[in-house]
């Protein structure tokens, strides 16, 4: 009867000897038969006291008591010990508590193994259930993460090139003029462009602007900021309080590599480039309007004196500077 309504109790004689055990509680010990161990041999009582040998059990009745098995793995177990069914017997319940999980697996447990009565299988169902539930809400959240992070930098991003588009640029130069930051400006327009789609095709302009992209990557630190903010458009923003001359071989190593030939299936495409820049350290209070204004105005200079050249606004309108400052 205790087998079946208590498969995990082990019943303890007057010399404190194991005299039957359960079912389930038989596979506790693995090297045998518990028959005929002491019973502090295999179960070590910590709670709420120790005790020397099994046949001191009977001043613990009733007592809920905290047990670790003392062979591996050692288990915690709990239990509560009641007389009989014998004269000077003790039965000892036994119960897994939270470490039921790792004890299923420890023993190679099934539903077989606890009374029919026994919630602990309903329970497993439920925290399985559980676990199963938070790993697809962990997946959805790791998946939902991965397409903001992808729509975030889509956002942000040229298709074509990789570069930052112009929200991207906005936002930087927006961050640079509040932060009071020193930084060129670098306007750049792609001379001939056009020419390149009409003759050989979009296939081939899009290779050129790979190619445009590549160069700009090349000639400019990671600190900096590339965006390509139209068709055949480009922006720099040039990090940090350059000098003059910096800024100009700057612009000057970008046009002179986009005037070398660019092949593309057995065709070659010419393209130049002509820049207008500014320096956010000309201006008193500097606005993104303004500098992308005066910017522009420097670049349409560069291309009515003949293209492929680079154009400060400072220089080209000194007068006019003076009055914004």
């Amino acid at each position: 009867m205790l087998d079946v309504l208590c498969p995990m109790h082990v019943v303890v004689g007057p010399d404190g000897r194991i005299v039957h055990a359960g079912p389930t509680a038989r596979k506790f010990w693995q090297e045998g038969d518990l028959r005929g161990r002491e019973f502090t041999e295999v179960f070590d009582i910590r709670r709420p006291r120790p005790v020397a040998d099994g046949s001191e059990l009977a001043t613990l009745a009733g007592a809920k008591l905290h047990i670790r098995l003392r062979v591996p793995p050692h288990r915690e177990l709990k239990g509560v010990a009641v007389a009989g069914p014998l004269p000077e017997h003790m039965t000892v319940n036994l119960s897994f508590g939270i470490s039921v999980v790792d004890a299923i697996q420890d023993y190679d447990l099934t539903a077989a193994d606890f009374a029919a009565t026994d919630l602990t299988i309903e329970m497993l169902y439920l925290i399985e259930a559980k676990s199963a539930a938070m790993e697809a809400s962990h997946q959805l959240n790791r998946r939902l993460q991965t397409a903001r992070e992808a729509a975030e930098e889509q956002a942000v991003t040229d298709p074509l090139t990789g570069l930052n588009n112009r929200r991207a640029m906005d936002a930087v130069l927006a961050q640079y003029i509040s932060a009071g930051r020193s930084f060129a400006l670098m306007q750049i327009d792609l001379d001939f462009f056009k020419a390149v789609n009409d003759t050989f095709g979009h296939a081939a302009g899009d290779h050129v602007l790979l190619e445009v992209a590549r160069i700009m990557i090349d000639e400019t630190r990671s600190t900096d900021t590339v965006a390509r903010v139209g068709g055949d458009e480009f922006i720099v923003l040039l990090d940090g309080d350059l000098d003059r001359d910096t800024i100009e071989q700057i612009a000057h190593r970008i046009i002179s590599r986009m005037t070398r030939p660019i092949p593309f299936e057995g065709a070659i495409c010419r393209i130049s480039a002509s820049i207008g820049s500014v320096q956010s350290t000309d201006y008193i209070r500097p606005t993104a309007d303004q500098l992308l204004k005066d910017a522009d105005e420097a670049l349409y200079h560069s291309k009515r004196t003949g293209r492929e050249r680079h154009t400060f606004f400072a220089g080209l309108a000194p007068g006019r500077q003076s009055a914004q400052i």
